[in-house]
């Protein structure tokens, strides 16, 4: 167990060894309980729940119901992180998600929630007046939790951080499953729109600028996946018409340095670290997403 203090919030993370759940057992079915008979836990904010065992195999199901169940116990949360497990543990692609449909209102007080991994991962019907941030992190976002986060009720809605992923490991949509999402999400309050780790970033990036959130705000994400000279040419042209964005990340690129320059010459912070540089094979060129499996 890791604690920690941030933003002022005290979070800690619960998570199983592989002695403990493969010598003493533990597992899902016991994880809520560990966390309640925690004494820390009534003085936490945060609340990070790691590797529960054979997380490959057995879904985080038990502890989603099981915050449910106990949900006056977990009142005083705010942050929740459920997934929060590095490749030498499990890789995102493996982790075993679950069906977060009663989280929404079993959770009124809830400012941001983070879920790592897409496998069985099912969001309902999202209605939540207070959720400020929603991150999903995985190799590859099916369509339906896309439909579900663009039918969201989310007023207060701040930050949407998506990892889109490939085809290979779970994302069965294109350009138009993102546009779709954009056009038809009513976030008012968004001030943080990210659309990242793409194989198709170029054409994300086209998709995001043309969207109705770019004049409202404040920092576009579109890091960690294939964007080239032809995404950045379109940010150049755009961004300028855009006064509210003051920051842009597209760390994790495959652009030119030429480019990469040009971006940073823009008049907002921009992060263009971490640059890529094409396979070629058999005459092919390959770019890749920088979290897939």
């Amino acid at each position: 167990m890791k604690e920690g203090l941030e933003n002022g919030k005290k979070t800690k993370k619960y998570a199983y060894s592989y002695e403990e759940y493969a010598e003493q057992g533990k597992g899902t079915d016991s994880m809520v309980e560990d966390i309640l008979a925690d004494p820390d836990f009534p003085g936490l904010t945060g609340l990070v729940i790691g590797d529960w065992g054979d997380s490959w195999e057995d879904s985080c199901q038990n502890i989603l119901d099981g915050i449910v169940a106990d949900k006056e116990r977990f009142s005083h949360i705010e942050d929740l992180f459920i997934g929060d497990m590095d490749y030498e543990e499990c890789e995102v692609s493996w982790i075993i998600q679950g069906d977060y449909s009663k989280l929404w209102a079993a959770m009124p007080q809830l400012k941001a929630l983070t879920i790592k991994g897409s496998t069985d991962l099912e969001l309902g019907e999202i209605c939540h007046e207070g959720l400020e941030s929603l991150t999903i992190i995985c190799g590859g976002l099916p369509a339906s939790v896309l439909r579900s986060i663009q039918d969201a009720k989310l007023p207060n809605l701040k930050k949407l951080l998506l990892y889109v992923g490939i085809e290979d490991y779970g994302f069965d949509g294109n350009g138009d499953t993102i546009k779709e999402l954009l056009e038809k999400g009513d976030f008012p309050n968004l001030t943080y729109l990210g659309i990242v780790d793409s194989e198709i970033q170029d054409e994300v990036a086209k998709v995001v600028v043309e969207s109705k959130y770019m004049g409202q705000i404040h920092t576009l994400d579109l890091s960690n996946g294939t964007l080239t000279d032809k995404g950045g040419e379109l940010l150049l042209e755009k961004l300028p018409s855009y006064p509210n964005i003051k920051k842009l990340d597209v760390h994790y690129h495959y652009l030119s340095d030429e480019m990469a320059g040009k971006l940073e010459g823009m008049p907002l912070e921009v992060d263009v670290s971490e640059k890529n540089e094409p396979d070629e094979y058999k005459g092919e060129i390959y770019m890749n997403a920088m979290l897939t499996e």
